[in-house]
């Protein structure tokens, strides 16, 4: 098996090796190559404040709805080359998915990103979905998103969501860990992608605000949290750190660590079995929360 995730990795590495301050004009197909091609319809939202599309598949619910945030770096990513991990993950949970294509972060520079993330859900509640049956969904810059989200939900006085899951998030910008020290670590991201990442996302402004980087905000009274990382993963560390600091405050938190992944693996259907396993771990979660 870790042969076959290292083959693979070989693979993602070659795919983003290169400069961050353009468009990857292939990055959306090349995540749909892993696709499960599961039965799905897609549907633009006109009326959203932020291009959003409905993803649902014949299981899912049109009153329960996962807001889902995309990876991405700056430039890449959208709700497009998701779908198959959106469809995934509204098989598994039973959900609808919302998923928004958020500013990119290169053209609008932190914290507009954020506010989008923020109108999505105000409007999602003003379209009369209940706050216990919406679920905030992030992988990647989208799971610090989704955490950013629920912070600022949270300091506005609006309900919260049912729950929030991240899966390989980025909590903390100043990256505080001398990754390329940490043996275990064999992942696609780096060290200098996070740096050049955080220059361009940041331009200079504090990277301990919270919306930035929620393992500094006040994580007292958040709903409960699933969080997923790779025993391979450059950012474990950080997410270790967060879980730590939310138990400390009392925030139920599940940390799924999944011996030999790496970054973002659950968007790898066809290669690793770990990627569905992976989705059906949310979907138990989600599920055991809606029952309770």
């Amino acid at each position: 098996m870790a042969g076959k995730v290292d083959d693979l990795l070989k693979i993602i590495t070659n795919q983003f090796n290169q400069e961050l301050d353009h468009v990857n004009p292939d990055f959306d197909e090349f995540y749909l190559s892993f696709s499960s091609n599961g039965p799905l319809k897609i549907i633009e939202e006109p009326d959203a404040p932020v291009d959003s599309y409905w993803i649902v598949t014949p299981q899912s619910s049109p009153q329960k709805i996962i807001l889902f945030f995309h990876g991405g770096v700056l430039n890449h990513g959208t709700s497009h080359g998701h779908r198959d991990l959106c469809q995934r993950l509204s098989r598994h949970t039973g959900f609808s998915v919302f998923s928004v294509d958020y500013s990119l972060a290169s053209e609008n520079p932190f914290p507009a990103v954020v506010e989008d993330c923020i109108q999505s859900y105000l409007w999602l509640r003003d379209e009369g979905f209940k706050s216990s049956e919406l679920v905030i969904v992030g992988i990647s810059f989208g799971g610090n998103l989704a955490l950013s989200t629920l912070l600022a939900l949270k300091k506005m006085g609006e309900k919260l969501p049912l729950c929030g899951v991240c899966m390989s998030p980025v909590v903390d910008l100043k990256f505080p860990v001398v990754y390329n020290h940490l043996k275990d670590v064999n992942d696609w991201i780096n060290y200098e992608m996070l740096e050049n990442f955080k220059k361009s996302y940041l331009k200079g402004q504090n990277p301990s605000n919270p919306l930035a980087s929620p393992i500094y905000g006040n994580l007292e009274g958040s709903p409960p949290l699933l969080m997923q990382c790779g025993s391979r993963e450059l950012l474990l560390c950080d997410v270790n750190r967060f879980r730590d600091l939310a138990i400390e405050k009392d925030v139920k938190v599940n940390l799924e660590v999944w011996q030999g992944m790496f970054h973002s693996w659950q968007l790898f259907f066809s290669h690793l079995p770990e990627s569905e396993g992976s989705l059906r771990s949310i979907g138990d979660f989600v599920k055991g929360l809606s029952f309770e």
